[in-house]
């Protein structure tokens, strides 16, 4: 089969990685529009059911991404001058330029035909066209009335940042300015750095001034708002070989169908969810993993196998995209919450997935969530204890 893939990010490299994978003798081909070794943003996140989900489909390039990553358990909260700290799941951090150089090397030594520095516009000759570029995709746009998308813009400002400040936590900071709350979300991605993305209100963005502020005026703004957490560390907008980043208010974008005869999406141009929930990366590779799957489980049967990708993976994202949908409108209505003691704050942070949460007082939330914790670790403690007693019963 020839493949042309049109996006040379993780979802779209890792696409490829998996079809030579699964025949070498598939013709496959990536273009990407920015030089090679260009990128924008800084770290990603991703947890450790994807790490194993890697391993599973490709344990070479996945011991490469494991060896690459930094990792912490500990989340930690910093309200005014408050901070609290909880222990919580492992979660990784790796560049997202050590990431794409990976897969690049993969592929490439898999036999994939890499394109850097090609804009791609219009469907290539194929037999099947990926489009994996972008929430802005080009060849989804081609197609319009086809695919049916629609992008629902946000209501808060948000700017993605990179320190080298090396946090050793997944990190939330809150402060309070004259003009309203302002947060930020930070973790390490290796040596070098964390990722910082800086979130406000739209009348605390226009307070501030952060609406006319140059990019260097708005960063030294920034920098002094958080000087806590980075420690006299600078802020940067650009990461290496990137544009600059920009301020904008994110876009949740679905689509009524995901493929067109031999065209089919993956990753961004197919759905995004609000960063808040650090999933897209993870979410992109997924993709990939599905596709590959349904073209392997029915060869010669593209129809359905594009079919079976698309109706699998609109059933496995109902959950994240939930979860995005009530992250995001939680920081949106951030004044509900700020208010509580920090630890209780945090625990609240941490249900912000939950539909109910919107709908229920926050210390009334918090109260019934705490006594559910309690019964659920007396109902596993009893269920430990249950057999050890009966045993000791037994002897006696």
């Amino acid at each position: 089969m020839k493949v042309v893939c049109v996006g040379g990010g993780p979802a779209g490299l890792y696409l490829s990685i998996l079809l030579k994978l699964q025949d070498p003798s598939h013709d496959v081909t990536v273009h990407e529009r920015d030089p090679e070794g260009s990128t924008y943003g800084w770290g990603v996140t991703y947890w450790r059911g994807l790490l194993d989900r890697l391993h599973a489909r490709d344990p070479e390039s996945a011991r490469a991404v494991e060896a690459a990553s930094v990792s912490w358990t500990d989340g930690v909260a910093r309200v005014r001058d408050e901070t609290t700290r909880h222990h919580g799941d492992q979660g990784f951090g790796i560049g997202r330029h050590r990431l794409l150089e990976i897969l690049t090397a993969r592929a490439r030594a898999l036999g994939v035909r890499l394109e850097f520095g090609q804009e791609v516009t219009e469907e290539p000759a194929a037999d099947l066209v990926v489009a994996a570029d972008g929430v802005g995709s080009a060849l989804r746009t081609r197609h319009a009335g086809h695919f049916g998308a629609e992008a629902r813009p946000g209501r808060n400002h948000y700017l993605w940042l990179g320190t080298p400040k090396v946090l050793d936590a997944f990190t939330f900071a809150f402060v309070e300015s004259e003009h309203g709350w302002i947060w930020a979300y930070g973790y390490p991605y290796g040596p070098e750095g964390s990722t910082c993305v800086v979130e406000c209100a739209p009348d605390t963005f226009t307070g501030l001034g952060l609406d006319r502020a140059d990019a260097a005026e708005g960063l030294v703004l920034l920098e002094k708002l958080f000087a806590d957490l980075l420690d006299g560390h600078p802020l940067t907008d650009r990461a290496p070989g990137g544009p600059p980043a920009r301020w904008g208010t994110f876009r949740t974008l679905t689509n009524r169908a995901w493929s067109r005869d031999a065209l089919v999406l993956l990753g961004d141009a197919a759905h995004t969810t609000h960063y808040s929930i650090g999933a897209g990366t993870t979410l992109a590779l997924e993709d990939a993993m599905a596709l590959a799957d349904a073209l392997g489980a029915s060869p010669g049967d593209l129809p359905g196998a594009l079919a079976r990708y698309e109706r699998e993976r609109r059933a496995a994202l109902l959950p994240a995209q939930s979860a995005a949908r009530h992250s995001a409108q939680w920081y949106e209505n951030l004044p509900r919450y700020i208010g509580l003691p920090p630890e209780r704050m945090f625990a609240l942070l941490g249900q912000r997935h939950s539909p109910l949460l919107p709908y229920v007082p926050p210390q009334l939330y918090y109260r019934v969530d705490r006594a559910a914790g309690r019964l659920a670790a007396l109902r596993r403690l009893k269920r430990w204890l249950g057999p050890r007693i009966a045993r000791a019963a037994s002897r006696g």
